[in-house]
């Protein structure tokens, strides 16, 4: 199945104070400079605060972790967990139509969906609060056919039974998560056989559907400030350091800085050889200490891509396939690298390119500021539109 980003977007995305904290502190899980393995959680709730995935919250997410845009699009196009459309503002109604179900009656709950929803999957009713969509197995085949809304399950339904829950729903009144038909959960339709003293001192309802009936929301969303933010991973007690004031949500820490940032800050901290002593560049032409833009200063350079995942430098006016390898072969993968450059950098780097003054020309380096934040240029929108690498190496 093939899965675009939707044809509308909103202009911007950004995290709740709460969400955003609670992201923050899901990077510190792993090591320095493997943030990108955050990337399902924080989209997870993305989608848990707006209702879908957007662009621009993919590229907020790739912002945070240091990730290109088109690998976090990678991950939300390849999960089927992750929403590409507008989802209803009360609630997506999955349909399991796996074996079970379908013996059981998954068609019938699907047409009941196409005439009370719409009739294509991943439509908005038309007052906006529903959009639904066939799964596959969602393991409760004990209790087909059944359908997840939220993150519960309601099952043994009917066509009876689940037309009154839309209404419900559409109602605003509250629904009981789990079986529809009076099972407390998965034994025999007929009654318990045996571990009859479970029935005694148990709950209204089974475990998931007990929490959401004591919340009055049956298909509620996490908002991010539902439970104390622990973070037992950084501190002793699970607690961040900086947390706020007592019944407060602790204060995440702050938020790694890119390791591109982190390389750079530590190769100024030591000082800085002079061009003059740098072996002769691959065109075998030596590198001069000084030229008409002044001293020359070897830039922050990188054995390799972070994470195993250069930038398109080719979005830059002026770089081409060729001249991409080139700067590679010098340490150059991430426009961070760029966007840094001072003016002896700089001179240093046109010293070593076939042609100098094209760094100035084309102005990478005002280029590469925007780029490096996800803004995008005039020229990088038609080079990812058309496929226009413009090389004059």
């Amino acid at each position: 199945m093939l899965r675009r980003l939707h044809s509308e977007q909103p202009d911007s995305f950004a995290f709740t104070p709460a969400n955003q904290a609670w992201a923050e502190a899901q990077i510190t899980k792993y090591p320095e400079g493997r943030q990108a393995s955050a990337v399902i959680p924080l989209l997870w709730r993305a989608q848990e605060q707006e209702g879908w995935v957007t662009k621009p919250a993919i590229e907020a997410v790739a912002d945070m972790l240091g990730m290109a845009y088109i690998r976090v699009l990678e991950v939300a196009s390849f999960y089927f967990m992750f929403q590409l459309q507008p989802t209803g503002s009360v609630a997506n109604i999955q349909i399991c139509g796996t074996t079970s179900c379908m013996i059981c009656g998954a068609e019938d709950l699907v047409a009941v969906c196409k005439e009370k929803i719409a009739e294509k999957p991943h439509t908005l009713s038309a007052d906006g609060k529903f959009t639904w969509e066939e799964v596959e197995c969602l393991g409760a085949c004990t209790n087909a056919p059944m359908a997840q809304i939220g993150k519960d399950y309601y099952e043994d339904l009917t066509v009876e039974s689940f037309t009154r829950l839309l209404d419900d729903l559409a109602a605003g009144k509250v629904v009981a998560p789990g079986p529809q038909n009076g099972r407390y959960a998965a034994e025999p339709k007929s009654g318990l056989t045996s571990l009859t003293e479970f029935d005694s001192g148990k709950t209204q309802y089974n475990a998931s559907a007990q929490l959401a009936m004591d919340i009055k929301d049956g298909v509620k969303r996490i908002q991010g400030d539902e439970v104390p933010l622990l973070t037992p991973w950084v501190g002793k007690d699970g607690v961040v350091a900086g947390r706020a004031a007592e019944g407060q949500p602790p204060k995440a820490p702050e938020a790694p800085k890119p390791a591109v940032k982190q390389a750079e800050e530590a190769a100024k901290a030591a000082p800085k050889k002079s061009a003059a002593a740098e072996p002769a560049s691959p065109e075998g032409a030596a590198a001069k200490p000084e030229d008409a833009a002044g001293e020359e200063t070897k830039p922050l350079v990188l054995k390799e891509a972070l994470g195993g995942l250069p930038d398109d430098l080719k979005l830059l006016k002026g770089v081409g396939p060729k001249l991409e390898e080139k700067l590679n072969s010098l340490g150059f993968f991430h426009f961070e690298q760029i966007a840094d450059w001072t003016e002896a950098e700089v001179a240093w780097v046109d010293a070593r390119l076939k042609f100098k003054g094209r760094i100035t020309r084309d102005g990478w380096i005002e280029q590469a500021k925007r780029l490096q934040v996800g803004d995008e240029t005039e020229f990088a929108k038609r080079a990812k539109a058309e496929g226009i690498y413009k090389d004059d190496e």
